[in-house]
């Protein structure tokens, strides 16, 4: 299932990566595992909530929302470093059934950057914001235009089992 799409640096789509059984998968999912990678060279894992941009953008979103987190900035959370330091990222969604035939992953690997709030992508800041809320209600009380949001361009995607749920 490894596709390489020829895609131009400013997301133009020349070959879209998702196709539509992978696009629904996502769709299914309620998070996924965003990895960075330290400056270690170490991978670092932590569970995300998402958006997809529509197509025909192979884009994801990820908020830094504002549940506890270690730090109080979000500039000094490891995965908003790791993004800043090193961009090249991978995204992992995953099915589990007790009957294995029907077991499934997916995973994602793209280009990261941060979107700001008020920056000069603010409109697709914005519109990052509300497809977050519309897809998780928790966030109806959250100021997810006033934070960071992680974009995340797609690049490649690999998987396994019947992405077909």
């Amino acid at each position: 299932m490894a596709r390489h799409p020829r895609r131009r640096h400013d997301d133009a789509v020349t070959e879209p990566v998702l196709d539509e059984t992978q696009r629904a998968f996502l769709q299914e999912a309620r998070r996924l595992v965003l990895v960075t990678i330290a400056p270690t060279g170490l991978p670092r894992p932590v569970p995300v909530c998402f958006a997809l941009a529509p197509p025909p953008l192979d884009v994801l979103y990820t908020p830094l929302d504002g549940k506890p987190k270690r730090a109080d900035d979000p500039h000094d959370l490891a995965r908003v470093r790791d993004v800043i330091a090193r961009p090249r990222v991978a995204l992992l969604a995953d099915h589990w059934d007790e009957d294995w035939s029907r077991l499934a992953w997916l995973r994602l690997e793209g280009d990261a950057r941060l979107l700001e709030p008020g920056a000069a992508d603010a409109a697709e800041h914005n519109a990052a914001a509300t497809a977050l809320r519309e897809r998780y209600p928790q966030y109806a009380g959250h100021d997810l235009e006033g934070r960071l949001i992680i974009r995340v361009s797609i690049r490649r995607t690999s998987g396994w089992g019947s992405l077909a749920i």
